[in-house]
Order: C-alpha cells, then structure tokens, then sequence
C-alpha cells in the first residue's frame, strides 16, 4: 500500500432541508489510520461515509483522494437468483483481470523488452496488484468467507434463499475479499457473532490501507480504531481524539473535569465580584455630607483616593459583565437513578422468585432469586429466552409451568427493546407528564431527547427515541426492580456509557439482559448463562 495514499475532506458542508448536518469540516486520514466516528444519534456518522464514498454531494467544500474506495452496502447488488458463487466471483473479478493483465504483459516485454508502453503500464498494474495483494487473494477469499461464518454455506446457493444476516455478512465478505485502498464501514459488526467479530477485528487491525467506520461496538471500536472522531454537534464541530476507544473515554473524562472545573472557579468568580461591586459601591456612595474639615482632607488627598476606588469599581464591573457574558455553560448532570420511593439504598430482602419456570420453545429455568439490591446480568445466544425471562419477571408473561412470585409492594420495570406506547397521538412530554409525579425532573433535563422531539406525537419518534422515553419514565419513577433488555442498543456512545455508570450506584435491583461485549466486559456482578431452550 503507497505510503502516500490518503484520505481528505476540505472545509465540507452538507444539509438536509434546513437542517445542517456538517458546516466546515476538515478531515485527513492517512495510510495505516483506521477512524471510527462516534456521535450522537443524528450527528451524520453515515452522513459522513457516504460523501467519503462520493454516494453524496456536499454543498460546499472539497472530498477527495482514497484511491479506490470500498463502501459497505447493506444490500447486495444482486438479484435473489444468483449465486453466492456469483458474488465471491465479482468481489475476485479486478484482481483475477489484473493477473490476467500481468501475464500478457510480461510475455509482452519478453518479446519486446523495449517497449515503453507495455513497461508503464505493467508497472502501472503491478503496484495496484500490491496494493490489492493481488498474489494472496484466493487464499483471502477463503479465510474471510470461514471467519465470517459462511465456510458452510454451499456456493450455489442462491441468494434469495439466505437470511438477512447471511447476505449483510456476504455483502461485508465481498468487500473484504476485494481489497480495497479505502474501505468506508457503516456498523459492519451487525449479524456477527463474537467468532466472526473477533476475525473482523484481527483482519481490519492488519490492513495498510485506510479504514474510515462507525460502529455501536465499543470493544470493535478499541481493539481497531487508531483515532476517534467524534460528531457531536454539541462540542461545536468535530472533534479528533488520537488512540482507541478507551483512550478517547479517558481524554472526555478529562475534558468533563475541566469544564466542571473552570465551571467551579467562574462561579466563584461572579460571586466575590458581585459582592465587591455591590458592597465597595455601597460604601464610597453614602449619602452623608462631608463637614468642612472633611471637605478640605478630601480636596487634599481623598480626592486621589476616591479615584482609584471608582476605577476599582469599574474594573470590576467590566470584568463581571465580560464573566457574565462569556461564563461556560453548567456542565449537564450525568444520568442518575434517583432511589425507589421511601428507600434510600439498596438492601437483601428478597423481591422477586422464580422456581420451575417454563415457556415450551423459548426458556426454562429451575430457580432463581433477585434480591432488592441485586445486580444481574442474563446472556446467551439468540433465542436462549433472555427476553422472555424478563418477561417473566415483569409479570407481562405468564409461565405455562413454575411459579413467578413478587413480594408484597415490590415495583417492577422493564425497558424492553421495542418500545410502543397505546396512543402513538400523544406527545413525549405529556406521556411523561402522566406517567410521573409532579415532584420529578422535567423532561428536558434528563437530556434523552432533544428539544425539539418532546412535542412531536410519539408514533413519529425512531425506536431509539421511544426507548430514550421509556427511560426517562424510569428514571423519574424507578422501580424496586429494573428489568432491561438490551440497555445499549438504540443510544449513543455517550448515553451508554452515562448508562453503565448510573448503574452501578442504582439503588434499585438491576436485571440487564444483553449482548453488549463492552458492557459484559465490564460487568461486576452476578451472571446468569441461558442454554439454547
């Protein structure tokens, strides 16, 4: 791979309507550099890969170089007939025609060793042979289509015959096989089990090229990125972070510190100058009237004196309406669940039992005790029943054997991963309104939706944006137990790393159910395995 392959975006603006998604921004990715974008929701993280692709045309502003650009498609450009052969063919058809070229080149020059031409070009061919690795491409043919989970799947299958997982891993083993300079990755890790996330991780870590992706994945992000760029509007335009995913996190907990810091110092800045203005301006502008011996010190000597106060005073004036005006913003609360009504921690009193439970087809489970200060994590592969456990012991379920028994003035919550409300008519802030008391936080200062979606009718709202409600409903209200399926999926970065923090200090039971390796990782406490029902 040419070591002066890059990347470059140049002062790069684009909208929707009248929503501006990027003004501005400047990018560079170089040879070896594998980005990943973070952001919140809606920040342009696709936005983004499709003008790096060329699939979008910015307003303003200049994307150019990559050399040749691979782009992920979620759908293959293929009709349902043809064959997985078929495809792995196409994704090998560059590399085999420039081996064929090589070939009749070199008898070419063979024949002719003078022939200028056929010299510029064969070398033209050689180095994007190099830098396809052209001479190790069936080999990479055959460990992608295994490492990816398709070693299986017969070659004449026809397409229209896999499942939506099989085709999303087919179309990312093409592009893979194909060997692009530049490949541009939009969460290349959905439909991938751990065996094939970590074969992705090892083959992307090993490129030379240019690598531009965003992911969900926080541990695909750490075990592959080289820089973090993060999108979100809110920082004032983009940002790059050197490193992975865990050095970024540290880089924006320093960044929280010192904006609560500098937050800290300017307030009690505004506050002493407020009181040397108020009570300094009180003293020199006293009503009483100098007698005649007063006025003759004053002319004296006070007059100098009264000078320098009144510039005092000025200075200070100035410097708290500069303070005033250019003071940073309070940084925003950090996501917290507030403790279940009369009870201020945790304790072990037994809230929820399960003995013999059975859902024919989906779980079984012999016995299991949630305590009221209970931390729980549930895995297992698809279909083991981890939603359904929840289910249960929500009550929204009942077993067809075995018993569910919930102690006496025990509440119970679930965040489940498909959000619904009866009245898709009804607004986020009047939901929330009737859902909580009045004595909970606004809306608006939880931070889970954005302004501007509070009084949109719910049935408009993405999934995420349903979740972030239900959410906020719970933490207004916690429960004595908080059941959550799938926490992470549907949020941010930032929200589910705000997430995970505020649960490890929730004074509820927790009871997550969740494929999210970085959350897994991370887990300290109880786990729950499913076998397959």
């Amino acid at each position: 791979m040419s070591s002066t392959l890059s990347l470059r975006v140049r002062d790069l603006t684009f909208s929707y309507g009248d929503r501006v998604v990027f003004s501005g921004l400047d990018l560079t990715a170089a040879a070896g550099r594998r980005i990943g974008l973070v952001g919140e929701n809606g920040a342009g993280k696709s936005t983004l890969l499709r003008l790096l692709a060329r699939l979008e045309q910015p307003q303003a502003g200049l994307v150019e170089g990559g050399g040749d650009i691979g782009f992920l498609h979620q759908e293959l450009p293929f009709p349902g007939s043809a064959r997985v052969a078929d495809v792995l063919d196409d994704a090998l058809a560059e590399i085999r025609a420039a081996a064929t070229r090589l070939e009749t080149l070199s008898e070419r020059l063979a024949a002719r060793p003078d022939d200028e031409a056929a010299l510029a070009e064969y070398g033209h061919v050689l180095e994007w042979a190099q830098a396809h690795d052209l001479w190790d491409a069936d080999r990479r043919a055959t460990l992608v289509r295994t490492g990816l989970g398709l070693g299986d799947v017969d070659l004449d299958r026809p397409l229209a015959s896999l499942s939506g997982g099989q085709r999303a891993r087919l179309a990312l083993a093409a592009l893979l096989i194909r060997a692009p300079e530049t490949l541009l990755l939009d969460e290349p890790t959905n439909h991938l089990d751990d065996n094939a996330l970590a074969f992705l991780e090892r083959h992307l870590a090993g490129l030379s090229g240019i690598v531009v992706l965003s992911s969900h994945d926080r541990v695909f992000l750490d075990a592959v990125c080289t820089d973090i760029v993060d999108l979100d509007p809110a920082l004032g335009g983009p940002v790059r972070y050197g490193g992975r995913y865990s050095d970024y996190l540290a880089a924006k907990r320093a960044e929280r510190a010192r904006w609560e810091q500098r937050y800290t110092e300017e307030q009690d800045e505004l506050k002493r100058l407020r009181h040397a203005v108020a009570v300094t301006a009180r003293d020199i502008n006293h009503d009483r009237a100098p007698g005649d011996n007063a006025k003759m010190a004053y002319d004296y000597k006070g007059g100098r004196v009264q000078k320098q106060i009144s510039r005092r005073i000025r200075n200070a004036q100035q410097r708290l309406a500069e303070l005033e005006r250019d003071q940073v913003p309070r940084p925003p609360a950090p996501l917290r669940f507030a403790p279940p009504p009369g009870r201020s921690r945790p304790d072990d009193r037994l809230a929820v039992s399960v003995r013999k439970v059975e859902v024919p087809g989906r779980v079984r489970l012999a016995e299991l005790d949630v305590t009221a200060s209970a931390r729980l994590l549930v895995t297992g592969g698809n279909g083991a029943g981890k939603s359904t456990l929840l289910q249960l012991l929500a009550g929204r379920l009942r077993p067809a054997a075995g018993t569910v028994h919930r102690a006496p003035g025990i509440r119970v919550g679930l965040l489940e991963q498909d959000v619904t409300f009866a009245d898709p008519a009804r607004t986020p802030r009047e939901l929330y309104g009737a859902a909580t008391g009045e004595r909970a936080p606004s809306l608006a200062s939880l931070g889970l939706l954005a302004p501007r979606d509070v009084n949109r009718p719910v049935g408009t709202l993405s999934v995420g944006q349903r979740r972030r409600l239900a959410l906020a409903i719970l933490l207004a209200e916690p429960p004595d137990v908080l059941l959550l399926d799938e926490p992470t999926n549907h949020i941010s970065l930032t929200l589910a790393e705000e997430l995970s923090d505020a649960l490890d200090d929730a004074p509820s039971a927790v009871v997550i159910a969740s494929h999210d390796r970085w959350l897994r990782r991370g887990w300290s406490g109880a786990e729950l395995a499913l076998p397959a029902a």
